[in-house]
């Protein structure tokens, strides 16, 4: 019997919410690769550029999002920029398309500004990194590297919403 998928969704955090996102985790042995979320949302606090949200499945809080994003800062650049700065799924709700449905959300909420032609991301490199995922969905090497993280970018129609 096959199970209904969980609806995906991105929500802004709350003070009711922040704690459930800062308990979620990886697993163990993808711990090197994500930044806690009590880090990301302490940067985030000192980062105009920053758009984070929990990424619930249903009304469980799964994961979380934040984007470095270039056109909320003021006065934003001529040619701003976006990123993606933190992903991660809490490993109770990884293997389940969570993650993937999420990406989609973020592809989506990116595409919907029309104000940029790549989506970029960096992963630590190493046994169990997800670059496997990140390519499935369109993103492609770029030759860079930012610091010790290897560069992708997901090429975005600006015509598409």
């Amino acid at each position: 019997m096959s199970r209904t998928p969980p609806v995906v969704t991105l929500r802004e955090i709350t003070a009711d919410t922040v704690l459930a996102v800062v308990r979620l985790s990886v697993a163990e042995s993808q711990q090197r690769f994500v930044a806690p979320n009590a880090v990301s949302l302490a940067q985030a606090l000192f980062s105009p550029q920053a758009w984070y949200r929990a990424i619930h499945a249903d009304d469980e809080i799964a994961g979380f999002v934040m984007l470095a994003d270039d056109s909320l800062l003021r006065p934003p650049p001529a040619s701003p920029t976006i990123g993606v700065w933190r992903f991660m799924v809490d490993a109770r709700f990884q293997g389940r398309g969570i993650g993937r449905a999420a990406m989609q959300r973020v592809i989506e909420h990116v595409r919907s500004k029309a104000l940029f032609e790549v989506l970029e991301l960096s992963y630590v490199p190493g046994p169990g990194c997800p670059e496997p995922f990140y390519l499935s969905l369109g993103f492609r090497h770029t030759g860079r590297l930012d610091d010790d993280e290897v560069v992708l970018e997901l090429a975005l129609d600006p015509g598409a919403s």
